[in-house]
């Protein structure tokens, strides 16, 4: 179902929150708040998100490739087995989001809030994570090739079996 920016705004202020299978593709949604809705499946290829405020958002198995979420509050949401490749999400906050068997190729996570996020088995091939917050996070068997985890914090985050082949790394030494 195609929906412009306006009716998804006044459905949502109407108090409806499930938008799943919705196309959004390309629509300027900067700075609005749809958080708790459902979004499973839905189309969001290209869209602006920056400063959107999706806690609680349901956005599983939906496709968020090449999508600006920079700034966005994604705090506990579910974003399991969702395609955000090429995504900005640059100092997104994603504390205790659910990104579990997504693909996060080329993502961009600089600066990013991770804390307590589960990224299993999540593909963050070349993915940036430099500067981002990775405390108490699981990235069991997360496919990290190549990825930027530069001046990360990855204390207490579980990355077994996680492969980190070619992947820049935190000086671990470093961290309290």
């Amino acid at each position: 179902m195609i929906m412009n920016r306006d009716e998804l705004l006044q459905r949502y202020a109407a108090g409806e929150k499930d938008f799943g299978r919705i196309d959004l593709s390309q629509t300027n949604l900067a700075g609005v708040k749809l958080s708790g809705t459902n979004l499973i499946r839905a189309n969001l290829h290209q869209a602006n998100l920056q400063n959107a405020n999706l806690s609680g958002t349901f956005l599983v198995v939906a496709d968020l490739s090449e999508v600006n979420l920079s700034d966005a509050n994604l705090l506990i949401a579910n974003l399991s087995g969702a395609n955000l490749s090429g995504a900005n999400l640059s100092g997104a906050l994603l504390e205790e989001a659910t990104l579990s068997g997504g693909n996060l190729t080329g993502v961009n996570l600089k600066g990013a809030n991770l804390t307590g996020a589960i990224l299993c088995g999540a593909v963050l091939q070349n993915a940036n994570l430099s500067h981002a917050n990775l405390s108490g996070a699981n990235l069991y068997g997360a496919d990290l090739q190549g990825a930027n985890l530069r001046d990360a914090h990855l204390k207490g985050a579980n990355l077994r079996g996680a492969n980190l082949q070619g992947a820049t790394l935190p000086d671990l030494a470093l961290q309290p």
